[in-house]
């Protein structure tokens, strides 16, 4: 092969290769490929706000019942203790009852 024809031959396949990777994408293409992605990021951020809300809601309503259920563990502790006194007073006086010789 002549000088001038290798030299040709590399300009042209620098040219086609220059030619076959100069295509950037424009601002427009970018924005409408990535226009349904950001929809749907947009969506599925509501929903994710919508859950954090109902999930502190619910976190506070567990948190009220709980106290809610120590109170009443409380007071039923309270109620053991008086009902135990008084069976115990009750038991007392039904072996006294049982111990009295009948007439």
């Amino acid at each position: 092969m002549s000088s001038i024809a290798s030299k040709s031959m590399l300009a042209m396949v620098t040219l086609a290769g220059a030619v076959s990777l100069g295509g950037c994408a424009t601002k427009s293409y970018v924005r409408e490929q990535i226009a349904p992605v950001s929809h749907r990021v947009d969506t599925l951020e509501a929903k994710l706000q919508e859950t954090d809300g109902t999930a502190k809601s619910a976190l506070q309503e567990a948190q009220a019942a709980s106290g809610q259920a120590q109170n009443n563990g409380q007071r039923l502790d309270q109620l053991s203790g008086r009902v135990d006194g008084i069976d115990q007073r009750l038991t007392a006086q039904e072996q006294k009852r049982a111990k009295r010789p009948r007439h």
